[in-house]
């Protein structure tokens, strides 16, 4: 049974990570919703309930909008990592 409040999109965009130690990695996003969003990762230590720091920018034709959120890792598997962002608004 499907629980997502938002669709999933895919997605083709580079997410850029700020893990709480400060390291920073670029990964490829698999699908993007409103709240949340998929991206491959491998070996980058993430746990589920850690923040991280989001940055991605999308493009909506004429215009690419660059979103920066916090987000916290709600799964890890093999093919990468979920995370579910927690605000909207552009800090």
């Amino acid at each position: 049974m499907e629980r997502r409040l938002h669709t999933r999109h895919r997605a083709r965009t580079i997410v850029y990570i700020i893990m709480p130690d400060g390291r920073r990695s670029l990964c490829k996003a698999v699908n993007l919703s409103a709240t949340g969003v998929f991206i491959r990762t491998s070996g980058l230590g993430l746990r589920k309930g850690q923040k991280v720091e989001l940055a991605f920018a999308i493009n909506l034709g004429t215009i690419t909008k660059l979103h920066r959120r916090t987000a916290v890792v709600a799964h890890v598997s093999g093919g990468g990592t979920g995370l579910m962002m927690e605000a909207y608004a552009v800090r």
